[in-house]
């Protein structure tokens, strides 16, 4: 959630905090700010809304400045408005902020009793305010330092100076934060991203660390604020373009890239010639894995529950799945033969790598399946299994999605070979078959006109309903939570053969009920289940991968997705579901690309 952006340079920095915003977009925000440091004075200028508001506040009044923070507001401590909006600013100083001071009602109290005074609702303002009070007696440094032993919680921080014109200092706490460098200019930011444009040489801040940044260089502290060196990273490069092109939203031609992201996420873990999967160094002996533990949260999530079905089908190890957020609190009894799989679209979900973080201080073996190997979870697993699935913008996830889905389903495949759980013949079968995927992913997006027109049954709807058997009951979820996220309707994902006990209650006459029941063992039951909601007067809207099953007359609408086996019909499942979430949006005139109130990454907890 939220975005920062710093800029230490030679010339005026406003155009390009501006711009560096606008890739921080996809991060979900409500508000937008920028501070910059004119002939000692601190600058502000902010705005509820978009980016874009706060480029016609500009446009009108520049910020001039060679000193400049930035940041796009997800709300927290009070409603989103100008007030609310950050940086906020003292006299002396101005604060941009990423995550959540947890003790700030407790701070707010201590500074009242003083006689300070607050303009915002914010937690954030208790860091400005810290750190003026601290800058009567020490040095922007110091100060910043002892704020910091003040505070808990998660943050990254973004701060500059009235009367130190020539200074950024950034802290991070929990929420990432990354430095960039360039001549005679250097950066901070939330994540790579937003500093690509400018810079590909970049480095990260771990907890507790400290930077000082001017246009000529950077400085690093750690938590006893002693100084330290810090490894330069060259950023990886990346064909996926950041423009929507031809296409109306971003995530529409995410859908659409979904055939080429597929394909070289295959070719980059298979060996065509050989027909194997080349996944190597793992961190624990396959033979001894004793347990997998998969762990995500929302749409990752989805994921780990498929991958669940599919590590049980074809290996025999013990699987688990655990969302993050509840993993972290509970009290865990670890095992050094089990292996924790941590899956992020972004590498940065707060309780993601807090979850991971606590397995790395039992010291228990952990990878990670992520789309941003520069990213804190990636840096910080002993294995890392990119999705490559390109720079993914839509807040609602697509394309990371899928590759989520392919990483660990070819892990799936390699485990189970060299356990011995498959034979050789049924190893092979396998990997010819994913080969055939990125072409089937291709035919399903081919059916977007009948999508278009099943879109149209949820206009009046009040609600809808997805159900799944088996391996179809976790892309029944995410279908549910994708038309939720974009179309804000309610929609409910459910195993079809728990519908008796209690959910038939909610089917009425004429309510959306999208089925997918693709030809598996369940398909039997799954017609049953179907039938039970045609007796209460729900609408079928039914996906299959059966091309013998006919469509009666009790089905509103039907459409067949590629049959290539059993254990990809969860992966071709998931792109009717996507493009009819979007579609649905789009004739409720919704924001398809930054629905609201949500974010991309989720850097809170």
């Amino acid at each position: 959630m939220c975005g920062i952006i710093g800029i230490a340079s030679n010339k005026p920095v406003s155009i390009n905090i501006i711009n560096s915003l606008k890739k921080l977009e996809y991060r979900g925000y409500d508000s937008a700010g920028i501070a910059t440091l004119t002939d000692n004075t601190i600058n502000e200028k902010k705005c509820s809304g978009r980016v874009e508001e706060l480029e016609k506040i500009l446009f009108k009044t520049p910020s001039n400045g060679n000193i400049g923070i930035g940041h796009v507001r997800w709300a927290t401590h009070g409603v989103p408005n100008i007030t609310n909006a950050h940086p906020h600013s003292s006299e002396q100083v101005s604060v941009v902020h990423n995550g959540i001071i947890e003790n700030s009602d407790e701070i707010k109290k201590e500074l009242k009793a003083k006689g300070i005074k607050f303009k915002s609702q914010t937690d954030t303002e208790v860091v400005t305010l810290l750190i003026t009070e601290a800058l009567k007696e020490n040095k922007p440094l110091e100060s910043v330092f002892k704020t910091l032993k003040k505070l808990k919680g998660s943050f990254a921080l973004g701060i500059i100076f009235k009367n130190f014109s020539n200074i950024i200092i950034g802290a991070r706490r929990g929420s990432p934060l990354a430095v960039g460098y360039s001549k005679e200019e250097n950066y901070i930011g939330s994540d790579s991203y937003a500093l690509k444009s400018m810079t590909n040489k970049i480095s990260y801040l771990e907890d507790g660390e400290l930077c000082l940044l001017t246009k000529d260089e950077v400085s690093f502290y750690d938590e006893r604020l002693k100084k330290i060196n810090k490894k330069i990273l060259t950023l990886s490069e990346n064909g996926s373009s950041a423009d929507k092109g031809e296409y109306k939203h971003f995530m529409v031609k995410e859908i659409f890239e979904q055939p080429d992201t597929v394909k070289e996420c295959i070719e980059e873990y298979v060996d065509s010639s050989k027909k194997n999967i080349n996944i190597l160094n793992f961190p624990i002996d396959p033979q001894k894995i004793n347990k997998i533990i998969l762990i995500g949260c929302g749409t990752a999530y989805n994921s780990c529950l498929t991958a669940k079905y599919w590590f049980e089908e074809l290996t025999s190890i013990d699987v688990e799945i655990d969302i993050a957020s509840e993993f972290r609190y509970r009290n865990l009894k670890f095992n050094a033969k089990n292996l924790y799989i941590f899956v992020s679209q972004s590498g940065e979900t707060a309780d993601t790598a807090a979850a991971l973080d606590i397995c790395k201080k039992n010291n228990i073996k952990t990878c990670s399946v992520v789309n941003v190997i520069e990213s804190t979870i990636a840096r910080n697993s002993d294995w890392v299994l990119p999705i490559h699935a390109g720079i993914e913008i839509g807040v609602a996830s697509t394309k990371a999605f899928l590759g989520q889905l392919t990483v660990l389903y070819i892990l799936c495949l390699k485990l189970a070979f060299v356990r011995k759980d498959i034979d050789e013949k049924t190893y092979v079968k396998h990997v010819t078959n994913l080969k055939k995927l990125p072409d089937a992913i291709k035919k399903c997006i081919k059916s977007e006109n009948n999508v278009q027109l099943m879109a149209k049954e949820f206009i009046s709807a009040k609600g809808s309903m997805f159900l799944g058997r088996g391996p179809s009951f976790p892309i029944a979820l995410e279908g549910a939570l994708k038309l939720k996220e974009l179309s804000y309707l309610h929609a409910e994902g459910y195993p079809a053969g728990e519908m008796k006990h209690g959910p038939l209650a909610l089917i009425e006459e004429g309510l959306p009920v999208i089925v997918l029941a693709p030809m598996d063992k369940y398909f039997e039951k799954t017609i049953s289940n179907m039938q039970e909601v045609i007796a209460r007067g729900g609408k079928i809207l039914f996906i299959t991968d059966n091309k013998k099953e006919s469509l009666n007359e009790n089905i509103r609408f039907g459409l067949r997705v590629p049959h290539i086996d059993n254990l990809l019909s969860p992966i071709l499942l998931t792109l009717p579901l996507q493009m009819l979430a979007y579609h649905v949006a789009l004739l409720k005139n919704c924001d398809v690309d930054k629905p609201r109130n949500l974010a991309k990454s989720v850097t809170v907890e």
